[in-house]
């Protein structure tokens, strides 16, 4: 998902630490089948995701870019399991993301940004997870619409949060086609567990025919803040299964939603709905910014339907509506193509359009961040924005 800021470059010590932690990796991927007498193993795995990016504003400018994730973000990871008897395991993932067209880390910050967890799993109990990972609103991305949430997804283009640090987690089994999952992010500050923390739930029920669900997180300010109320986002979904596709319904519920300013002194502009106040890929809510009492809801309605077994074809609509009456409105949608070269290779053409009313400034925004983009607040506060992208994702 977007990150909220750009990373400088790894350091060399960096650089060579995960050189050499996925150098391990690779050994014990060398038999990615569990063995036999354990029932343990380590797996290499990742993605490579480019894409050409044509946008043009009704500003008149454009930009055009090689990018980095449209469908999955560049990224190379390994998992593991260790069998531990009587039906229990230990788990864990280890996840990097970085860009492929310039070979540089998503967050030069972190050796494992994406995901760095350990935890306990049985068939019957469920599973515990602790450490940097993926929460509830992010898993559930492919039930919101046929881009899985990604480019061309009017939901996207809000800010979707991802991921959080110091996580502690409880995913259930899927009983009677029911599954549920509770996270908790400790704050790590001053002023209580509580306090600054990060809430997460999901709940889904799904069958052959259809899927209902519901994912939320609700980060709460420090005591005593001049704004108090709670960051949130609630995303409910449901969907229908009618053989050689799939119809979509999301709804969003938000005040995740902030201006940004870029540039400084007489170049310094602004952006309507430029940044997120509660950060996608971790952070607390600081409680000082006043956006978080405007409110926003997102309709958004999607389809998908498999032409033959190589070639998949969908479309999508969805609205923006500032609840707090200031005008921040906006409309999208997206018309895209998804062509399987193998199970492993797929070519990926999309068209998609953000339109903004005269106060919104929405940009469109793919798996990871756009490294050019537009940064004025004349090319998106009140315009048009429109893309064209062509890529190829591959997995390994």
């Amino acid at each position: 998902m977007p990150s909220p800021r750009s990373a400088p470059a790894p350091s060399a010590a960096r650089r060579l630490a995960l050189a050499a932690a996925l150098a391990g990796a690779a050994v014990g991927a060398s038999a990615q089948t569990p063995s036999p007498s354990t029932g343990s193993a380590v797996v290499l795995y990742g993605s490579l995701d480019q894409y050409v990016n044509h946008m043009r504003s009704s500003s008149g400018t454009h930009v055009t870019a090689l990018e980095d994730g449209s469908l999955l973000r560049s990224r190379i990871g390994m998992r593991g399991t260790e069998d531990l008897g009587g039906g229990y395991a230990a788990k864990f993932q280890l996840e990097n993301g970085f860009s492929t067209d310039t070979g540089g880390q998503a967050d030069g910050s972190r050796l494992f940004d994406r995901q760095a967890w350990a935890g306990l799993y049985s068939a019957s109990l469920g599973e515990v997870r602790l450490g940097r990972q993926n929460g509830p609103i992010f898993a559930r991305g492919g039930y919101i619409d046929f881009t899985t949430r990604t480019l061309g997804s009017v939901i996207n283009s809000f800010g979707v949060p991802s991921r959080y640090d110091n996580t502690v987690s409880y995913i259930s089994p899927r009983i009677a086609g029911v599954l549920g999952e509770v996270h908790f992010s400790f704050p790590e500050t001053v002023g209580g567990v509580a306090r600054q923390a990060v809430w997460q739930a999901g709940l889904d029920w799904q069958n052959e025919f259809a899927r209902l669900g519901y994912a939320g997180l609700r980060g709460r300010p420090p005591a005593n803040a001049p704004f108090g109320r709670d960051v949130v986002y609630d995303n409910v979904f449901a969907n229908w299964l009618y053989g050689r596709g799939t119809v979509y319904l999301a709804f969003v519920r938000s005040n995740n939603s902030t201006s940004a300013t870029t540039g400084t002194g007489a170049s310094a502009t602004t952006i309507n709905n430029g940044a997120s106040i509660l950060g996608n890929v971790g952070g607390v809510v600081a409680g000082t910014n006043p956006d978080v009492n405007r409110m926003y809801h997102i309709w958004q309605l999607s389809a998908d339907y498999r032409v033959t077994e190589q070639l998949r074809i969908g479309g999508l609509w969805g609205r923006i509506q500032d609840r707090s009456g200031s005008g921040r409105n906006a409309n999208g949608g997206a018309l895209g193509a998804y062509y399987d070269l193998s199970k492993r290779t797929t070519l990926i053409a999309l068209a998609e359009t953000i339109r903004n009313d005269d106060n919104a400034g929405f940009r469109l925004a793919g798996s990871g961040a756009l490294k050019s983009n537009f940064t004025s607040g004349s090319d998106v506060n009140g315009r048009n924005i429109n893309g064209v992208q062509l890529g190829i994702l591959h997995r390994f």
